[in-house]
């Protein structure tokens, strides 16, 4: 629509992130979860005897690297998603989205074109805009991932500089990437020579506990940026991202140094602590099966209140759902007239740089379902249900 054409997505976001400050407003928007289910007790615990154990270190900058331990925690953990790393392939960033920013920059120049998935991650396509690059948008399975075909088609068309990919319960869709496609992908852009930006930030978070395997685990050439973070998982306000960047280490270091120096030095040491004590792993399992419950009371509402003919995804883990509504329904309508009764949703086209999708709406499960949480629930189908 001629309203979707022109909606600003820097302003749109930022609107997005306003309402999930706002303790009035139902947060069905921004995907962040909720308090309530993060280990925050045991976080605050770990961080008050790192800060009193190492009093002089917690107070210094750490390296632009970061922390050795907490590197070494991460490429512990990489067995478990097929990977091999050392911590000296490791650098520590503020959340995943400077993980992705410092990779960007380091294998791009501005003009260039960038690959992406479609429906992708909102917050990707701003990167790509202040960084002056081209998002094209390649076709994408909600249940199965990137289109592979699609993919090999526009490698053939012309110069495509990196591809950015998130394989595993990618936002907005929910969707995993099968193995043997994963392996394919990897070794077509090897066989190119372009760079593969991989963000793994859900991951984890699957809700049948079967860890499913990274793009960069079938990366022989070392030509996958993997990013990751702890946001959703430890802490969102924390700040801890992490990058595994291959052979683009170098210039990641140096990007790094010359941007933020260095991560915060005292949650770095606490996540550390979280890892090596067995805590992170006792969180997950329960943080699963409660996503895994959020996720379906969401789905029961959308069958339940929203329009005949509304079809949702199937996630099989991650912590969003998306909707699309009969062809009728204008997504940015939606939201605004949801924002007016205190619900906050992320309407379709911010997910696309054409602003495609004008009839899909992203719904954020990362909170514990609620009266509250099911009355917002009734009240989005029933505007819905008016503007058709």
């Amino acid at each position: 629509s001629a309203t979707a054409s022109t909606i600003d997505l820097g302003e749109l976001s930022l609107a997005v992130h306003d309402a999930m400050m706002n303790p009035g407003i139902v947060p069905l928007g921004a995907a962040t979860p909720g308090d309530e289910m993060l280990p925050t007790r045991k976080l605050y615990r770990t961080l008050g005897s790192v800060a009193r154990r190492y009093e002089g270190l917690s107070n210094r900058y750490d390296s632009p690297r970061g922390n050795t331990e907490l590197r070494r925690q991460i490429a512990r953990r990489s067995i478990d998603w097929g990977g091999n790393l050392v911590p000296d392939e490791i650098v520590v960033t503020f959340g995943c989205t400077e993980a992705l920013n410092l990779c960007l920059r380091a294998v791009t120049e501005p003009g260039d074109t960038v690959a992406v998935e479609s429906p992708v991650y909102f917050g990707f396509l701003q990167i790509l805009e202040s960084l002056g690059l081209r998002a094209l948008e390649i076709p994408t399975h909600p249940r199965t991932g990137i289109s592979v075909e699609g993919l090999e088609r526009a490698l053939g068309r012309g110069r495509i500089a990196a591809v950015f990919l998130s394989a595993n319960f990618q936002n907005p869709l929910g969707c995993c990437v099968p193995d043997a496609n994963k392996k394919r992908i990897v070794e077509l852009l090897a066989a190119e020579g372009i760079p593969l930006l991989e963000d793994d930030v859900y991951g984890d978070l699957s809700f049948n506990n079967t860890r499913p395997k990274a793009l960069k685990a079938f990366d022989a050439g070392e030509g996958v940026l993997l990013c990751s973070s702890f946001s959703k998982t430890v802490s969102p306000g924390f700040r801890i991202g992490w990058t595994a960047p291959g052979r683009y280490l170098t210039k990641v270091l140096r990007l790094k140094l010359s941007s933020t120096l260095s991560t915060a030095t005292l949650p770095q040491m606490a996540i550390a602590e979280l890892l090596a004590s067995g805590g992170y792993d006792r969180y997950l399992r329960g943080a699963r099966k409660a996503y895994a419950s959020h996720v379906g009371m969401m789905t029961q509402a959308v069958r339940k209140y929203f329009p005949e003919n509304t079809s949702v995804t199937r996630p099989e883990g991650g912590t969003v759902l998306w909707v699309e509504f009969p062809g009728e329904i204008d997504a940015l309508g939606l939201y605004r007239k949801a924002l007016e009764k205190n619900i906050c949703i992320v309407p379709g086209p911010l997910f696309s740089p054409k602003r495609q999708y004008g009839n899909c709406i992203r719904l954020n499960c990362g909170h514990p379902w609620s009266e509250r949480t099911e009355g917002a629930m009734i009240t989005l189908g029933q505007l819905a249900l008016r503007m058709m």
